[in-house]
């Protein structure tokens, strides 16, 4: 192919990653879409506490696996097992299922920064450390300096990658209501020193994608991506769609 287009690491990426939610997806869809997209999926994370009434967990997780993706579970069934006491169990459920990546929130359980930081340490020992920040409540705002302070606490504390509020609706956290950014606030952060490599921006909505792909490039982290928009996600970092084909592309004079 003759065409120039943005530089894309290969799997296994550093940046540029693309984590998809699976709300529950059926085992036979999975390795379908795989077959298409497979390539430009650097994660699973099996949402909320999906895990738990999903009867083919365990197979689900193996054809992941097969196709190198990482599998991990949604940071709300972290903060179920906390606010049960009873994270020894999640630690050995974790383990159980072979998956070596957790995610540590507090976007509903209200969890200390020592306690936070605390959990991180513990499971750090066994596991690579995706922390989240931001609340799920749509009617509670974080101010940006809070969002900046913890990202850096949690960088220094190990986490591996900081991933940023938006849900799966894209309309909180990072997002007004609406759906539309917080521009403010991801300017915020970016500007702060904070390595935007370190960063997950959930981003579930076309017009998401692109104002973050506009903003940090080709290789921006994006997660909360439904399984069928990976290949239209695709196209955007390469500026094969009409929505970036000038920021990529522009023609030269």
């Amino acid at each position: 192919m003759t065409l120039r287009l943005p530089v894309r690491e290969i799997k296994k990426r550093t940046v540029g990653r693309t984590q998809i939610l699976d709300k529950g997806l059926g085992s036979n869809y999975i390795s379908d879409q795989l077959k298409i997209c497979g390539d430009y999926i650097d994660l699973a994370k099996l949402g909320w506490g999906t895990a738990v009434v999903s009867k083919n967990i365990e197979e689900k997780i193996n054809i992941y696996k097969k196709n190198d993706i990482e599998v991990s579970l949604g940071g709300t069934l972290f903060e179920v097992y906390y606010v049960q006491n009873k994270i020894d169990e999640y630690i050995s459920y974790l383990k159980s299922l072979d998956i070596s990546t957790v995610e540590i929130s507090d976007g509903v359980v209200e969890i200390s920064r020592q306690e936070k930081l605390k959990h991180m340490e513990r499971f750090k020992k066994d596991f690579r450390v995706f922390t989240e920040i931001g609340s799920k409540d749509v009617k509670f705002v974080t101010p940006p300096s809070n969002w900046v302070r913890w990202i850096k606490e949690e960088l220094e504390a190990g986490a591996d990658y900081v991933i940023l509020e938006g849900r799966e609706s894209g309309t909180v956290g990072l997002y007004r209501e609406t759906g539309e950014i917080r521009m403010g606030l991801v300017n915020e952060i970016i500007e702060s020193g904070i390595n935007p490599d370190t960063l997950v921006f959930e981003a579930p909505r076309k017009p998401q994608q692109v104002w973050f792909i506009e903003r940090l490039g080709p290789n921006v982290n994006l997660a909360n991506v439904p399984i069928e928009d990976v290949i239209s996600l695709e196209t955007l970092r390469q500026g094969l769609r009409a929505d970036t084909l000038m920021k990529f592309h522009a023609a030269k004079a």
